[in-house]
């Protein structure tokens, strides 16, 4: 059997603010747009943009996550696949739709300094790496009449070496 591929990456600015909705079930389902464009140069030097607009879902938690981080304007990278659904309008017309259902998405722009999000979005802190052999050389730092700022020395000790005693087998 021949295999396939259904694979869609996006990064573009939503179009609307996120809609959340439930399914009978209680499945939390989230629809936003997302544009696109691209730019490029005739041949004869004329410089031409085209705009795709492309339809989003986003379903369960992440439905939730987007309804809650996302709004219109933002900067976003979404990951899923193309789906298409037919349905029979109210006027009795077949209707198509196709739609990226998405299975990640990030967030491309910084958090917007206004605060009507309501979310507070930590920014991570990078901790200094340190290697096992410099922890196993820290001491801890004794105290002494000197002021905290200043410079504590770290003397590295010899570990011992296992003897034959210490070998299990």
């Amino acid at each position: 059997m021949a295999r396939s591929l259904n694979k869609v990456m996006l990064i573009g600015n939503l179009t609307r603010d996120p809609e959340m909705r439930y399914t009978p079930q209680g499945t939390a389902v989230c629809t936003f747009g997302v544009a696109t464009n691209r730019n490029w140069t005739t041949e004869s030097g004329e410089k031409k943009e085209d705009v795709e607009f492309h339809n989003v879902v986003a379903w369960n938690k992440l439905a939730e996550i987007c309804t809650q981080l996302l709004k219109k304007g933002r900067k976003v990278y979404v990951e899923g696949r193309l789906s298409t659904r037919s349905w029979q309008g109210t006027d009795g017309t077949q209707k198509q739709r196709t739609e990226v259902v998405i299975s990640d998405m990030v967030i491309l722009d910084k958090k917007e300094d206004s605060g009507d999000s309501g979310i507070d979005i930590p920014e991570p802190e990078v901790e200094p790496q340190v290697s096992p052999e410099e922890v196993s050389a820290r001491k801890p730092a004794k105290k002494s009449g000197k002021s905290e700022t200043a410079p504590t020395e770290v003397k590295e000790e010899k570990a011992e070496e296992p003897g034959e005693e210490d070998i299990p087998f």
